[in-house]
C-alpha cells in the first residue's frame, strides 16, 4: 500500500520528467542555441562577398572558418545538428523595405561531429585544438546520454509498476539525477565551446553574439530533471523508512 504523499510524490515526479524530456528533445533538434545579429547588407561589393559566403556555406567543402565566417556575417543560428542563415527570399539580396527573408539551413553530418577543432580555425597545420574538440564532441554526445538515462529510467518505472513494487524508485531518482547533470554539462561544454571559438575567430564590427530560445529549454530542463529526481530519492527513502517502522511495530 502506498502512502497518497508518495504517490503524490511520484506523479508530481513523473510530470517534471516528462517536461524535462520534452524539452531537452526539441532543443536538441532545432538549431537556436546561438544566435548572431548582423547589419544590414550595403553596397555592391559587400553583397557579392556575403553571396559568395552563402554559396561556399551551401555546396561547399564543410569547413569550420568558412561557415563560422557566414554565420557572423549573414544573422546564423547555429545548434547541435544544424547550421543556419538568414537571406533574403529574392536573388538580388537587396534588403529594401519588405523584403522576405528566409532561413537556409544545413546539418551537421555524424562524420562531422567529431571532426577534429583547430587553433587556427580553417589552418589545418596549426595543430588541433583538444580543448574545443572534445568541447564539441561532449556538448554532442551528453544530451544523448541524458535521454538514454531518462528512457532507462522510464522502462524500469513501468516495470516496478506491473511489480507493483517501489524498491526501485531510488535507481530511478538516480539516473534522472545523472540525467539533469548531463543536461547541465551539455550547456556548460556548448558555451565553453563558443567562447573559445569567438576567442580564436573575433566577430566582424557590429556583429552580436546571443543565447537562442533553444539553450533556455536545456537550461529549463536540467532542474526539473534534478527537481523530480529529489521527489523520486524522498519517495523512496520516507516509504522505505515508514514501512520497516511498521514491520517493527507488527512484530513487536
Amino acid at each position: 500500500m502506498v502512502d497518497n504523499r508518495y504517490a503524490t510524490a511520484l506523479v508530481i515526479a513523473c510530470v517534471l520528467s516528462i517536461i524535462a524530456t520534452v524539452y531537452l528533445s526539441v532543443a536538441i533538434g532545432t538549431q537556436h542555441w546561438y544566435q548572431y545579429s548582423s547589419p544590414t547588407v550595403r553596397g555592391e561589393a559587400n553583397i557579392s562577398e556575403l553571396r559568395s559566403l552563402y554559396e561556399e556555406f551551401i555546396d561547399g567543402e564543410f569547413d569550420e572558418k568558412t561557415y563560422s565566417d557566414t554565420l557572423f556575417r549573414l544573422n546564423g543560428t547555429v545548434g547541435l545538428w544544424w547550421r543556419c542563415v538568414l537571406v533574403p527570399a529574392n536573388a538580388h539580396w537587396y534588403k529594401e523595405p519588405g523584403t522576405k527573408m528566409v532561413l537556409e539551413c544545413r546539418s551537421f553530418t555524424l562524420p562531422q561531429q567529431f571532426t577534429p577543432k583547430y587553433k587556427e580555425p580553417g589552418n589545418h597545420n596549426s595543430g588541433e585544438d583538444m580543448v574545443r574538440t572534445y568541447l564539441w564532441r561532449c556538448q554532442f554526445l551528453l544530451p544523448l546520454v541524458s535521454l538514454g538515462l531518462v528512457v532507462l529510467a522510464g522502462l524500469t518505472g513501468f516495470c516496478a509498476c506491473l511489480c507493483r513494487s517501489l524498491t526501485p524508485t531510488l535507481g530511478i531518482g538516480v539516473l534522472h539525477m545523472l540525467a539533469g547533470l548531463c543536461t547541465l554539462a551539455t550547456v556548460c561544454c556548448y558555451l565553453a565551446g563558443m567562447d573559445l571559438l569567438h576567442r580564436v575567430s573575433m566577430l566582424p564590427d557590429k556583429v552580436d553574439g546571443s543565447l537562442g530560445w533553444s539553450l533556455y529549454l536545456v537550461l529549463i530542463s536540467s532542474p526539473l530533471h534534478m527537481m523530480a529526481a529529489a521527489l523520486l530519492v524522498w519517495a523512496a527513502r520516507s516509504h522505505s523508512q515508514n514501512y520497516y517502522r511498521m514491520t517493527a511495530y507488527r512484530v513487536a
